[in-house]
């Protein structure tokens, strides 16, 4: 498929191979050979990224703590960070219609959403930007015998892995660095091997802003090589990491040996309530898009739906029409809707969870197959009369897979949409808004809409129960990953 309409920015940095950046400089890494970068539209290698060394790792951390301990940036005034973080914001947006190009190109996903991605990453940066100079501690009036003068202070945890995954790269990308750079942090960010372009250019545009040496070092490569030098490392203070919930146990394993901050924001399996009395006409395209969007590839998607039996036919064949209208075509094109999924390993993935579920007793009411002749793209599919010991009801699919139940009463819900062992988000479709919220309170999850299938804001923590994560990201909580406290006590 050829490249049309690409700037010429972008046409330029997908043109040469892509080095690691270690320090202030981009130096090629260790081993020789690049890791293709693949449009998944196509198939077709578009680019090579650096596939890091152990010693790149170690060069990279030094480089950061040397940064942390020694540099100007931990010291710097918090209002001349504020500003130059600001102006990393600024960077994003002058080169925004280049970020949201390479994030299609690499991951696929429509260019329409690529730009949402964009503006909302630069909100991320701005919205740190002015967190960096009101972080405080306090003042405290204690029991002890005698006259003091007791005080915290919020200090900076240190040298932080930041390990991001491909379904967002350039979000997650900055909603990790926007609050470790805030409150003083170095960093080594680790993009996903499928997705390190935007991460790549983020930090030639950082390092125009006049980011100081060391304090942002990408070192790109795969996960059980680079992510696994990363977590192990000594010279590591905390590390923050999105992606499955099976890697996640591996990196708490690693963080409790070396006693490490950690925050893990997981996987979901989200279910999406849909009562008798519900508005299908704000519902059923709602739950549509909340579950086909991205392709399917985003944590919170709604991706178990159980609704009630009086309307489950009405709201099934709905979805099934939204999904079938929504056009399927290369991110590229500016009509598309739904893109391909990321890689030939993830089409993969989803398509024999589908045939999974149908060798179990599921059905497909819509799509499940293959949707064109070149690229990863899958047409949007509903599986249905599912119940919950199924694998494709109990795993996360991380596609445009939509599993289907029905339920006669309100505890009846609850139950199944509690009875698994994630807890990111969760929706409550009714017109009673007591319903709304009581079973807002009783689902088992970090993250709640009612009439809504979606929803996020920086200023709103982000974060599941049980297998879907430690810690929140987001708002002062997500601030709050990045920093210690220090109890002073003075005798007066």
């Amino acid at each position: 498929m050829a490249l049309i309409n690409l700037a010429p920015e972008t046409q330029s940095f997908i043109a040469k191979d892509k080095k690691l950046l270690i320090g202030s400089q981009w130096q090629d890494a260790g081993s020789a050979a690049l890791i293709d970068v693949i449009n998944p539209a196509d198939g077709q290698r578009i680019s090579g990224i650096g596939d890091a060394s152990n010693a790149d790792v170690e060069k990279a951390v030094a480089a950061a703590r040397q940064a942390f301990e020694s540099g100007p940036w931990p010291e710097m005034k918090p209002g001349e960070r504020s500003r130059l973080i600001y102006q990393i914001a600024d960077k994003m947006e002058a080169h925004a219609e280049e970020l949201a190009q390479l994030e299609t190109l690499d991951n696929g996903k429509p260019i329409n959403f690529a730009r949402g991605d964009v503006f909302a990453s630069i909100g991320a940066i701005r919205y740190y930007a002015g967190w960096a100079d009101k972080i405080h501690g306090s003042t405290h009036n204690i029991n002890m015998p005698g006259d003091h003068h007791v005080y915290t202070i919020k200090e900076p945890v240190g040298v932080v892995a930041l390990i991001v995954p491909w379904n967002y790269p350039l979000v997650m990308a900055a909603m990790k660095l926007g609050p470790a750079l805030a409150a003083g942090c170095t960093a080594i960010l680790k993009p996903a091997e499928d997705t390190s372009l935007s991460a790549l250019r983020l930090g030639e545009l950082m390092l125009e802003a006049g980011l100081p040496e060391g304090v942002l070092n990408i070192v790109t490569g795969y996960g059980h090589t680079v992510g696994s030098a990363l977590i192990n490392h000594p010279g590591i203070d905390k590390i923050a990491f999105t992606g499955s919930t099976a890697t996640g146990k591996v990196i708490a394993h690693a963080a409790a040996e070396g006693l490490k901050k950690v925050s893990l924001e997981l996987g979901g399996k989200s279910p999406n309530i849909i009562m008798a009395d519900a508005d299908l006409e704000k519902a059923i395209p709602a739950s549509a898009m909340g579950i086909f969007f991205n392709s399917g590839q985003t944590c919170t998607a709604p991706s178990r739906l159980y609704v009630h039996e009086d309307v489950k036919d009405e709201v099934i064949k709905g979805i099934a029409e939204v999904g079938k209208s929504m056009k399927i075509a290369p991110g590229l094109d500016e009509e598309s809707m739904m893109g391909p999924l990321v890689s030939a390993k993830q089409f993969e993935r989803v398509t024999s969870y589908i045939e999974a579920g149908q060798k179990e007793g599921a059905e497909i009411a819509a799509g499940g197959v293959r949707h064109g002749e070149e690229g990863y793209f899958l047409e949007p599919t509903i599986i249905d009369q599912t119940n919950n010991e199924m694998t494709v009801v109990k795993e996360e699919i991380f596609g445009p897979v939509l599993v289907t139940q029905s339920f006669k009463t309100e505890e009846e819900a609850l139950a199944l949409a509690n009875d698994t062992e994630y807890g990111l988000a969760g929706a409550v479709w009714t017109q009673d808004i007591s319903t709304g919220h009581r079973m807002a309170r009783k689902i088992k999850a970090g993250i709640l809409g009612i009439n809504t299938a979606m929803g996020a804001d920086w200023d709103v923590p982000l974060g599941g129960y049980k297998q879907s994560g430690i810690g929140r990201e987001n708002g002062r909580e997500g601030l709050e990953l990045y920093l210690n406290t220090k109890s002073v006590f003075t005798t007066l």
